[in-house]
Order: C-alpha cells, then sequence, then structure tokens
C-alpha cells in the first residue's frame, strides 16, 4: 500500500510542474506600480485639487465679468474641472490616459471616457426647459436683449 501512495504523490507532483504556468507579473512589480502610483497621486491630486479649485473661482468671475455669458464660464469650468483626479497604476504604464486639463471645445462625455460613471444605469434627459422664456418667478421674462438671470 506505501508504494501506491509514494507513486500516486510522485504522479501529483510531476503533474503540477509539468503543467505550464501563465505569465503574470510578479509580486513585486505589482507592489512597485502600486508604490510609484501611491507616490505620484500624493503630488498629482492636491494639485489637480487646486487647480479645479481656482478654475471654479475663475469661471465664476467669468460669468460676472462677460454679464453673465454662462457658455464663457462653462469653457473656464470644463478646461479646469475636467479631467482626471486620481491616477492608476494603468495610466503610469501608459494604457491609459491622464487628462489634467481638458481642452475647451472637449464634451463632458470625452474627458470622462475612461473614468467609471458615478450613478451607472442612470440617463440624464437634456434639459427641456433650457430655452423657455420664464424668469426665475416662473414669468416671462422682459427683451432687454440680455441672458442674466431674471431680466436683470
Amino acid at each position: 500500500m506505501k508504494g501506491w501512495r509514494t507513486l500516486v504523490a510522485a504522479a501529483a507532483i510531476g503533474g503540477a510542474l509539468a503543467t505550464p504556468m501563465t505569465a503574470r507579473a510578479g509580486y513585486l512589480e505589482d507592489a512597485g506600480w502600486g508604490a510609484l502610483t501611491m507616490l505620484s497621486n500624493v503630488v498629482y491630486m492636491p494639485a489637480k485639487f487646486v487647480y479645479a479649485g481656482l478654475g471654479g473661482l475663475t469661471g465664476g468671475l467669468t460669468y460676472a465679468c462677460t454679464a453673465g455669458d454662462l457658455d464663457a464660464a462653462e469653457s473656464v469650468w470644463r478646461t479646469s474641472m475636467a479631467g482626471t483626479y486620481v491616477l492608476t497604476p494603468r495610466m503610469l504604464r501608459g494604457e491609459e490616459t491622464i487628462a489634467f486639463a481638458a481642452l475647451p471645445s472637449m464634451q463632458p462625455a470625452q474627458t470622462a471616457a475612461n473614468e467609471p460613471a458615478a450613478w451607472p444605469g442612470v440617463e440624464v434627459e437634456d434639459d427641456v426647459f433650457a430655452d423657455a422664456p420664464l424668469g426665475a418667478d416662473g414669468t416671462e421674462q422682459q427683451a432687454y436683449g440680455d441672458k442674466s438671470l431674471g431680466g436683470f
């Protein structure tokens, strides 16, 4: 009986050693990319948040200085606030793009192509009231030729 056990054990060990192993990055390589990503985010994330915050303030000033031109303010906001906030190992390896600042002509869907949706399965419809001639209080705005809120 002892011979059978030895033979079965030897066959199992031989079979395990003979099967090809899948090519996979080693533990140290994965740990290295993770450490590099963490250290990169220590510098990148505060810089991105400061840039986005200053862009938010600048967009607000743009809105005020252009007498309520929302398109100009949104251009500043989109450029500064869109993009990548957190780096991943795939980004550092060059497999995904890093967008610190978006181009003003890019649509929001183009800037967030590599980022997961915040609420999967939720669809947002276009603003059906965007061109409505109503003011903030629900009354019709007077035609003064400007796009300011409430007609003043």
